[in-house]
């Protein structure tokens, strides 16, 4: 934490019952921020006066993040009037100077984070360490996904560069299609467009903690950023890496590259929705080197009676990782399904099939297993650590302009969520690691 030398204000007693204080007190006393403080010392040393210190500038940024204040005004004004946040974000309490810093020392402030992206990038990655090693299983079950984040600013006349601090030149224009099936079989297009960025998360499934993330405009594709996300957590948390059996996500990540490097290069069983690519209108694929035995673009595999033409669907038989196959298992042997073919059937008893018969389509964790079905859902947690950035952390309806200033800000809220989860953790209160709004017991 930025350690704060505290002046005798209030009783110890008092300073106990904190109450709805004890957030941030959490975040303080566990964010491991002293190398970013003794960098802006230094520079403050060099160049500048120690009207509001550093360490209670960067104490009350981090309390306007803890408590979802959408602006710096707002954080002023909260300020102002509560004389206890203000101790204990260690600004000095005398009548002989204005307390609250005024609005343009946060402005500097914040100008001069953004020049040490790269510190405030390692105080996350520290977290993640320490997480790391009070959540053995940390990184089991990971979720990707790309979240929109809209901006309030317009861009301004095509071609201008001058940066006034009311229009956003960095954010551009994002668009995502579905395709929504109805009661009937009919598929109509739905189509979301947004004016900001786009956010690219990984987060741990069972804990919903973040362990990657990136910030890019938002016509930046989720695929290529995805990789990039995997590639540098295995650079920066080989630990997380080694120890991880499933990566999910929505069909927006579907892609046979990132399926293939996720199992040959990670080995990462990837359980990512896929999308209905096959253009040419077929509803089945033959298998390579069989004559009855077809799969859809889901990843089923079924064979055929070829005296009547019925089509049974095989039973799957587990994935062998030595050959790289997928095993499926004859339906009239397993299930004692009847086959008037099966005497003549050239499946005799199962058939395998191998990865790169469609690297989308056959993955190492069937698409068509029960487990599959049950991982998939734990991609929910991504979507809640979304959520809690927007309700809690304001980027529902955010005034930040600039992808630099909106990486820092997003970086905060990353690691406040981070902090304040491992304080929960050392401090006996682990069900409550997930909570950002709950007082701390």
């Amino acid at each position: 934490m930025a350690t704060i030398a505290q002046r005798e204000l209030f009783s110890w007693k008092e300073v106990e019952k904190l109450g709805d204080l004890e957030r941030l007190r959490l975040v303080l006393d566990y964010l491991p921020d002293e190398a970013l403080m003794e960098a802006l010392e230094a520079e403050r040393g060099k160049h500048g006066r120690d009207d509001y210190p550093v360490r209670a500038v960067w104490n009350s940024i981090l309390a306007g993040v803890v408590y979802g204040h959408e602006s710096i005004e707002s954080l002023r004004r909260e300020m102002s009037r509560n004389t206890r946040l203000l101790w204990l974000c260690g600004f000095e309490l005398t009548r002989d100077k204005e307390v609250v810093p005024p609005a343009w020392v946060y402005t500097r402030f914040l100008k001069k984070l953004m020049e040490h992206q790269e510190v405030i990038d390692g105080i996350f990655d520290s977290l993640v360490e320490e997480l790391k090693k009070e959540l053995p299983d940390l990184g089991q079950v990971l979720a990707l996904d790309g979240k929109a984040i809209r901006s309030l600013s317009r861009r301004g006349p095509e071609g201008e560069l001058e940066r006034d601090g009311r229009r956003d030149l960095d954010a551009n224009k994002g668009v995502k299609t579905y395709w929504v099936q109805k009661n009937d079989g009919s598929r109509w297009q739905k189509v979301k467009s947004w004016f900001g960025y786009k956010l690219h998360l990984l987060v741990d499934a069972n804990y919903e903690l973040p362990v990657a993330f990136e910030i890019t405009k938002a016509s930046r594709s989720e695929v290529p950023e995805g990789k990039k996300l995997v590639k540098g957590l295995k650079e920066r948390h080989p630990a997380i890496m080694g120890s991880c059996e499933y990566l999910a996500a929505d069909k927006g990540l579907d892609d046979g590259e990132l399926n293939s490097k996720l199992w040959d290069n990670h080995g990462i069983k990837p359980v990512i929705d896929i999308r209905n690519c096959w253009q040419d209108g077929e509803k089945t694929k033959l298998v390579d080197g069989t004559q009855n035995v077809v799969y859809d673009y889901k990843g089923t595999v079924s064979c055929y009676d070829m005296r009547l033409g019925y089509r049974h669907e095989m039973a799957y038989g587990g994935f062998e990782a030595e050959r790289g196959t997928l095993k499926y298992r004859c339906p009239a042997e397993h299930y004692g399904s009847k086959c008037h073919w099966q005497g003549q059937c050239p499946v005799k008893g199962a058939v395998r099939i191998k990865l790169k018969q469609d690297r989308r389509v056959f993955t190492p964790l069937a698409r068509s297993s029960y487990k599959w079905n049950d991982i998939y859902k734990k991609r929910t947690a991504v979507e809640r650590v979304n959520s809690r950035l927007d309700v809690s952390y304001g980027f529902e309806r955010h005034f930040i302009r600039g992808l630099a200033k909106m990486k820092v800000r997003m970086s905060l809220a990353m690691i406040v969520m981070l902090s304040m989860a491992l304080g929960r953790i050392k401090e006996k209160q682990r069900e409550d690691m997930r909570s950002l709004v709950r007082p701390a017991a």
